[in-house]
This record gives C-alpha cells, structure tokens and sequence, in this order.
C-alpha cells in the first residue's frame, strides 16, 4: 500500500494534469466560469488530501448521515438483540494477537468449548455512579468470553470512559486503559451479532441499553465497548453483547446531560467517568 507522501504527491500530480487541462479549455470561456471551475478543483483535491491523511485507530462507532436524499431513505429498524438462529451449546473462539497492550494483560485462556447460554454480570463502579451490565451469552458468545477474562484480570480498573457523543449517535465509550481511543488488549477476534446474521453494511438502531464493541473496522475488536443511552442508528458492523442496567442507564443520563468537555456533540466527557473496579458478578 502506497504511503500518505505518495498519495498526497499523486494528488497533486492529478490537480497540476487538471489545471492545464481546464486552462486550455476555459480560456474562451468568461471569467465567472473559470472561476467556479476553481472551486471545483479545490474541493476535489482537498478530498483527496483527506482521504490520504486519515488514521486508521481503534475508533467508535459513527454517525449515519443524514443528508437529505431525493428518495425516502428506508425505514432502519430496532436491533432485535437476539439472534434468528441459536447457536451450538459451545463454540470455538480465536484471538489473534494485534500490537501491544495498552495494559497489561493474557488473551482469553479459554477458546474451546465457550458457552453460549447463560448471561454474565458486570458491575462497573465509576466516579459518575454506578453502571451495571448484563452480558449475552448467546448473542456473542466470544465476545462475552473475552471482556469477562479481561474484567476478571483487573484490565478496566482504573481506566477513564475516554468519548461522549451526544449528535447522531448517542453513546459513551470506555475500555481502553490509555485513555486515548487507540489502545487494546494486544489481541483482536471477530465480529458476532449481528454481524455475521446481517452483514456489516446493514442498517439498525442500537436500542437504548444496548452495549457493543467499538472496532476499527470489521474483525478487530479487541476491549473497546460504548453504552448506548439513546437509540444510536449505525452499520450492524458493531457487535452487540448485553444490556445496561436501570440504574446504569441514569448514572449515563447524568453524563449525557453534562455533554462534553469543548462542547461539541463528541469529545470528551465534561464529568469524568472513571471506572473504578469491574467487578464480575
């Protein structure tokens, strides 16, 4: 793959081949015209700019757009948070390693025989209050398989909720003991529900209450998760693992309502959430 410099330098080979194209053209044409076919230029090239730069870090989910369309948009409905087909009683799990930990911690230890029956209980003491989960087996049994190994080894105690976004989507991101969007376990497996039942390319809303990992792209999860405190419409590229409790729920309300820290619609929390212990049960 090519590197950003080399994009960047094809970019401006394409403007440079354009203009004296355009210029041979435009010359008998008034000046409003050339003008505008400026503007044109400029607004592409700066795309390609864009698009050359861009990062590729572990990111939270992102808003749909909303840009109105000269055709009705279909109507995108509610996640079932339950799968069509049940799976086996057990399944095999892969978690393949993917850079270093942002914390120190093992990969899942159990990868064979992995239960999909059953819930495991969460409980998150945070600075913000308390935030209590209940997670799926039998939605997305690798999943719950590995946040648990990784709460019962201390990996999210002491580590900050890093994103709040409070447009479009609604949901506050935590798992990641850098504090900075970017950092994981060291390991990576792959997306479950709904996934693999819709497709990434999907469309679905994220009911309030729901919980899903965040990834930077399909198959790379790793401990990244984001409570939804609203419905969040979103590509069912984000596996959905359990559910927030009622008094989870307010203690993100509570968040929400401080909005965040620049006072953008996503950013950093303006109150702190700082998990304090994970504990299981």
């Amino acid at each position: 793959m090519s590197s950003n410099k080399e994009r960047r330098q094809e970019a401006m080979r394409a403007l440079d081949r354009e203009l004296k194209s355009r210029d041979r053209a435009e010359k008998a044409k008034p000046l409003g015209v050339v003008a505008m076919a400026a503007v044109v230029i400029l607004a592409l090239v700066g795309g390609i700019w864009f698009a050359a730069t861009r990062t590729n870090e572990p990111d939270a989910p992102q808003a749909q757009s909303t840009e109105a369309s000269s055709t009705k948009a279909p109507e995108v409905k509610p996640l079932a948070m339950k799968r069509t087909t049940a799976l086996p009683e057990t399944v095999s799990c892969e978690y393949q390693d993917a850079g270093t930990a942002a914390k120190a911690v093992t990969k899942p230890t159990k990868t064979e025989g992995v239960s999909t029956t059953g819930e495991v209980k969460v409980s998150l003491d945070t600075t913000a209050g308390p935030i209590d989960l209940t997670l799926d087996r039998s939605a997305s049994p690798c999943t719950v398989n590995a946040i648990e190994h990784l709460a019962y080894n201390g990996y999210y105690d002491n580590t900050v909720c890093h994103r709040i976004t409070t447009q479009g989507i609604y949901v506050l991101q935590c798992g990641d003991p850098s504090g900075t969007g970017s950092g994981g376990p060291g390991f990576q497996f792959k997306n479950e529900y709904p996934t693999d039942e819709m497709g990434g390319t999907s469309q679905v809303v994220y009911p309030r209450g729901s919980i899903a990992m965040a990834n930077a792209g399909a198959d790379t999860n790793g401990s990244q998760f984001f409570l939804n405190y609203q419905d969040s419409p979103l590509a069912a590229n984000y596996t959905y693992f359990g559910k927030i409790s009622d008094a989870g729920l307010a203690t993100l309300d509570k968040v929400a309502a401080a909005g965040t820290k620049n006072g953008g619609g996503d950013g950093a929390p303006a109150t702190e959430v700082k998990i304090n212990s994970a504990k299981l049960g």
